[in-house]
């Protein structure tokens, strides 16, 4: 029933309850969840700033009690719930949470394990130095300010910020129907952009993502692979791979991987006992213990592993099923004129940048305004105390005045001036009309002319207002810029990374045991055939240099093992060594079984060259003969755990690979002194899961040391080295050609003085030759001092050994005059490398059980004893005599 007066209006609920969503639903979008893209910030964060700002609480006051400040923001500003403000408080206080904190907090608040912070009335706070950027010019008419909840106050519907907020801190909030979800990034950075971009207008987002090059999140970490990156800056959208930073270190004599920054919004304290579950579980066996051993140093989170354990693999079990690897979704959406727009990176930069301007010409106004105002008052002055007539007739305007209404009014129509003037002139106090005091209101009034003509410029030129603007942005960065925390590891993507890592020439070493390094020193000297040779690179006790490779930065390394597997690597992935470093166990950089080593190296250029890698051709020689020629499109796609290369036999291993064009003809030399020359062609190409064809048959106690590939007949020649230092140059057509599976001719006198062959390798006269013996003395020198002579001849001396000593290895190297060497004698340490676009290794075969031929019927056994002992027959009679085929 109805009282009287009141009426009842039918309403479909249908179209109230859609009237009624989309009212809260647009309410939720602008004035709680999306920053605005020009100051960054959400209602709430504006608002905390702008009561911090209102109760004074600057850097350089002393800190008030964060119950006081949330108490002035909900009543004056924000009439919601009080931890809606105090979280958000805190959480602009937090280093691990904003990558440039807003605000100083004092005492407890929180942690990146995900403790609460103290309540509101134990801890204080003041504004950060960088918010006063934020706030600068907020009293000089630079933005719109609307009426507070109640109408009883206003506040600023944006601040006038310096700072790129939206990009440097980033932004998430769920509304409703839509997210955001935007990045921080490095404030340098986006400076530099910003800046590009007013040099620029139509800059493109490739040429912006020069400067602007990734997020930079507050916690470190390693942005894995840049697909994401580079989506989110063109559409806004992208996924990107967060990992932890980690280092491998022995500690308490056990292997262990150190987590020292983990990614961006991960809880430490979770993860840490999330792992502990899965290692119970044995989802990630290999960890032995699990400590948290982070404190105000810094973070340090210990995984300490079994013996049997491999810590490569341990780490990317901990990234498939851990918080050590994470994805950030970008979302990036803010508002737009009040309107949720999405937006790419050059739109933020945009927006920010016709606001800043904005920003100056109402700042640029609002001091023309007052100063135009200074001067008309200035000019009142100058007009009734500019001389001593004027000034005396003022003053007996004034005293003769009843009030001083009158004498306002007299002032006015004796000297034409306006109300303001008169109201200043009758403000004047007595001390301003003593000479001195006119002299510098003159001198005011000169400087104000000359501020209305610079502030009237700035305001008719627009090339003004931006140079201004990128002054400021300059000024920003030099007082809060810092380097980036963020590591990118672009191998973990598809993009192209040419524009981002320098295509520098750099040289990659293994030792025996394992270790690898890259670094882009040139030191080796240059020395006479004979020399005594200096120091190489440090090496752990009982190791050696054994491969030496040059390379740029954007090649391809694949790595083979001798039990024929095959890795891959870019070059700029191999971590980079100083001169005495040791290297990193190769064991840590690819996923080697404990019992495999890697044996061979093929350095490529780009395996997504579909040209490329169907031209080129993996040519593979074991140590019990067998050849293996392929496409290398079938090692262009490895996997992490590696892939298959070659089937290898019982008591065999892989020695070589090589890369082919597949007109090349190839060299197998054997450690009894052997050679044989055939073809490339007669070794036909196979798939990646054939064995192979033989390529020499061995004899008894004998076994394949090397192999090389030659390009050009006439100008390459052999050189084979004994592992006593005796060396030789001989023809290539010294060896004649013949077919594949044959037994060679002599291509080294061997005897027990120059013991047995370890190295073969193709020189010219322009190329340099590098001698590493198994203490790790190195010798460089020039192939040109060798002279060519018969392959059935015992050599010449290439080194001094000392001792029991005997060479590893041999690396051809390209001559370089600058760094010829100036002191043959120098003790000086080099690291175990030289710079050189064509190094080609040939090692040292592993001592053991000798090679048994896999064809051991007594048919050919016979037949090789009665080579045998022709060849001793020729060797004894010193005759140039060749070898029969099978």
């Amino acid at each position: 029933m109805n009282t009287e007066g009141e009426r009842v209006l039918p309403i479909n609920i249908v179209d109230e309850m859609k009237s009624s969503y989309i009212d809260y639903s647009m309410s939720v979008i602008v004035s709680r969840a999306l920053p605005d893209v020009r100051d960054g910030l959400k209602p709430v964060h504006r608002r905390v700033l702008y009561g911090m700002y209102g109760l004074n609480v600057f850097s350089n006051r002393k800190h008030l009690k964060s119950a006081r400040i949330v108490g002035d923001v909900l009543g004056k500003y924000h009439p919601h719930g009080d931890s809606s403000v105090y979280d958000a408080m805190v959480r602009m206080a937090q280093p691990w949470s904003l990558r440039y904190p807003q605000v100083d907090g004092q005492g407890n608040f929180g942690s990146m394990d995900g403790d609460p912070p103290a309540a509101m009335r134990y801890t204080e706070a003041r504004l950060k130095k960088i918010s006063d950027e934020i706030l600068a010019d907020l009293d000089k008419d630079t933005v719109d300010f609307q009426n507070n909840f109640d109408d009883s106050l206003t506040e600023p519907s944006v601040l006038p910020t310096r700072i790129p907020n939206l990009l440097v801190n980033g932004a998430s909030g769920i509304a409703v129907g839509m997210a955001t979800n935007m990045a921080p990034h490095n404030l340098s950075e986006v400076v530099d952009g910003i800046c590009a971009y007013i040099d620029n207008r139509e800059i493109t987002i490739d040429e912006l993502m020069k400067h602007v090059i990734a997020p930079d999140f507050p916690t470190g970490g390693i942005i894995y692979g840049y697909d994401g990156v580079r989506d989110a800056f063109h559409t806004g959208r992208g996924r990107i791979v967060l990992r932890a930073k980690v280092n491998f270190e022995e500690v308490h004599n056990r292997n262990a991987i150190i987590v020292t920054e983990i990614p961006y919004q991960v809880n430490k304290a979770e993860m840490i006992i999330r792992t502990s579950e899965l290692v119970k579980e044995e989802k990630i066996p290999g960890i032995y213990e699990i400590r948290d051993e982070s404190d105000r140093r810094g973070m340090r989170i210990v995984y300490e592993l079994k013996n049997d354990a491999i810590p490569n693999v341990v780490l990317n079990l901990l990234y498939k099923y851990t918080a050590l690897q994470t994805s950030f979704s970008v979302n990036n959406i803010a508002l737009v004129q009040g309107r949720p727009e999405q937006l790419n990176l050059k739109d933020i930069i945009h927006h920010f940048v016709d606001h800043r301007h904005e920003v100056i010409v109402r700042r640029t106004q609002h001091e023309l305004k007052k100063a135009q105002e200074r001067a008309h008052i200035l000019e009142g002055f100058m007009r009734v105390i500019a001389t001593q007539d004027s000034l005396d007739k003022a003053i007996a305007i004034i005293r003769n005045s009843a009030s001083p209404a009158d004498a306002k009014e007299g002032l006015i129509q004796e000297f034409d001036l306006s109300d303001i003037q008169a109201q200043a002139i009758l403000d004047l106090r007595l001390a301003r009309l003593t000479g001195m005091e006119l002299d510098k209101i003159r001198a005011e009034y000169d400087e104000i002319m000359s501020l209305i003509k610079d502030l009237e410029d700035i305001l008719a030129n627009e090339s003004r207002r931006f140079e201004i603007i990128k002054q400021e942005m300059l000024e920003v960065k030099e007082k809060y810029g810092d380097e980036r925390r963020t590591d990118i590891d672009y191998a973990g993507g598809d993009m192209s990374i040419e524009d981002f890592i320098p295509n520098e020439t750099v040289v990659v070493t293994i030792s025996h045991a394992g270790y690898i390094k890259r670094t882009s020193l040139s030191e080796y000297r240059i020395q006479s055939r004979g020399g005594v040779g200096n120091k190489a690179a440090t090496t752990r006790d009982e190791d050696f240099l054994e491969y030496i490779v040059s390379a740029t930065n954007h090649q391809y390394m694949l790595f083979f093992t001798e039990k024929g597997k095959c890795y891959w690597l870019r070059v700029f992935e191999i971590p980079e060594g100083s001169r005495t470093a040791k290297g990193r166990a190769i064991q840590n950089l690819i996923n080697i079984e404990a019992d495999d080593k890697v044996k061979a190296y093929i350095r490529t250029n780009d395996l997504k060259d579909e040209e490329y890698v169907n031209q080129m051709n993996v040519v593979m020689i074991t140590k019990n003969g067998t050849v293996k020629k392929t496409s290398l499109e079938a090692y262009s796609r490895p996997r992490t755990n590696g892939i298959n290369a070659i089937e290898i036999r019982d008591n065999d291993q892989l020695l070589g690979a090589r890369l082919t064009d597949g007109s090349s003809e190839i060299m197998i030399a054997t450690r009894n002194g052997k050679c044989i020359r055939f073809p490339e062609e007669k070794a036909r190409a196979v798939g990646r899961g054939s064995i192979g064809v033989r390529g020499i048959s061995l004899e008894d106690n004998d076994e394949v040391i090397g192999m090389i590939i030659v390009n050009d007949v006439a100008s390459e020649s052999v050189l084979v080295v004994s592992e006593k230092g005796y060396g030789k140059r001989s023809a290539v057509e010294d060896y004649r050609i013949t077919n594949r599976g044959g037994k060679g001719v002599i291509t080294l006198n061997i005897t027990e003085k120059t013991g047995n062959l370890i190295a073969i390798q193709n020189v010219q006269d322009g190329d340099g030759l590098m001698i590493i013996n198994k203490s790790g003395v190195a010798i460089r020198m020039g192939v040109d001092e060798l002279r060519v002579m018969g392959r059935n001849t015992q050599g010449v001396k290439l080194i001094n050994l000392k001792g029991n000593d005997e060479i590893a290895a041999i690396a051809k190297v390209e001559m370089d005059k600058e760094v010829e060497d100036e002191d043959e004698h120098t003790d000086e340490e080099l690291p175990g490398a030289v710079l050189s676009d064509q190094v080609e290794f040939s090692n040292a075969p592993q001592t053991g059980d000798n090679a048994i031929s896999n064809m051991g019927d007594e048919k050919y056994l016979k037949k090789i004893e009665e080579d045998e002992q022709k060849e001793q027959k020729a060797i004894e009679d010193a005759q140039d005599e060749e070898e029969t085929d099978e």
